[in-house]
């Protein structure tokens, strides 16, 4: 476990000196790094799957992004009430922000200096100054939230509520709860449409996937469920997703079914079921986009797939219960 008392005090004056020193570029090392619940490490991967290095970090490592220059790593630990901070380069946590009970999902304001986390035991949407380490809202939610996404005008935020079934959507400037948007059964994750007219989110046990349109705040048409061959529809618990950059394929980790929907984003047409592990969780895809990777929560791998062909290529062992999949490419 990261000690976090030292780092509380120092970090912002390391992160400030080692910006103020030239330094090599980490970005573009083509390194995968997936962080492991019950390892209470990110792992770190080259280009061939071979682990460079296992980064300690503080206990229960779950949602991760980089800054918006892939210098720094950013990862919240549920169970020591942090946010970590990994240096690209060096491969080490550099700093450690507190946050409320049991952070899972978080996302940067557009400009990066206001953090955005759900704090799940605590039912709150917390926003963090970036330069303070200061808590400057305290917005409450229902039960369980988790997934975060800021619109890039920085103007509105979505949060979700697993246990009241609900998408909260969030004025940034006032932190108020403008609507309450009723989905499916313990809503999950989001991603947004490249030209940012819609909110896609996983519905965990309903089996669903939900519309919204971000111009009206109003569920798009009928949800979406798919279900693999050989499989119920109660077997299928939706949660990661990612979106290719012209917006014509959503992948959707489809969970306990043990495989990745790829989907047209516009027809919503199935276009090929990939068999991947054990209860596919995150899933990220290469900058260009020949390849995604899968963390599978209960086989404790990550599964690659070829886009070109929608097959998978290889599944390699990283730790217990791997949560998160990024891509420093």
């Amino acid at each position: 476990m990261i000690d976090r008392r030292t780092f509380i005090g120092a970090g912002a004056a390391l992160l400030a000196t080692a910006a103020a020193v030239p330094r090599v570029s980490a970005k573009g090392t083509g390194m995968i790094f997936v962080s492991t619940e019950k390892g209470h490490e990110v792992v770190v991967l080259d280009q061939a799957l071979n682990v460079v290095k296992r980064i300690a970090t503080s206990r229960r490592p779950r949602d991760m992004h980089f800054n918006s220059t892939k210098e720094l790593l950013y990862v919240a630990c549920g169970d020591d009430d942090a946010i970590d901070v990994i240096d690209v380069a060096s491969l080490e946590v550099v700093d450690s922000i507190p946050t409320g009970p049991s952070p899972e999902v978080f996302a940067f304001s557009p400009d990066e200096k206001i953090i955005y986390v759900s704090n799940e035991e605590d039912s709150r949407l917390e926003a963090i100054d970036m330069e303070t380490r200061v808590s400057i809202q305290d917005i409450p939610t229902g039960a369980e939230p988790e997934g975060v996404l800021v619109m890039p005008d920085g103007k509105t935020a979505y949060v979700t509520s697993e246990v009241a079934d609900m998408v909260h959507v969030v004025d940034t400037a006032t932190g108020a709860v403008t609507k309450n948007i009723l989905v499916g059964t313990r809503p999950r994750r989001f991603i947004l449409t490249p030209d940012q007219t819609e909110l896609w989110v996983s519905c965990e046990l309903s089996s669903e996937i939900y519309i919204i349109d971000t111009a009206t705040n109003e569920i798009k048409g009928d949800s979406l469920i798919y279900v693999p061959p050989g499989f119920r529809e109660e077997d299928v618990t939706p949660v990661g997703m990612a979106v290719t950059r012209d917006g014509s394929k959503i992948l959707l980790s489809l969970g306990r079914a043990n495989h990745v929907a790829v989907i047209d984003a516009k027809t919503h047409d199935l276009l090929s079921y990939v068999l991947v592990g054990k209860r596919a969780w995150s899933v990220d895809l290469s900058s260009d986009e020949s390849k995604a990777y899968v963390a599978n929560g209960l086989s404790d791998d990550i599964t690659v797939i070829d886009m070109a062909t929608m097959k998978p290529i290889q599944s390699v062992a990283v730790g217990r219960v791997p949560h998160s999949v990024v891509i420093d490419d």
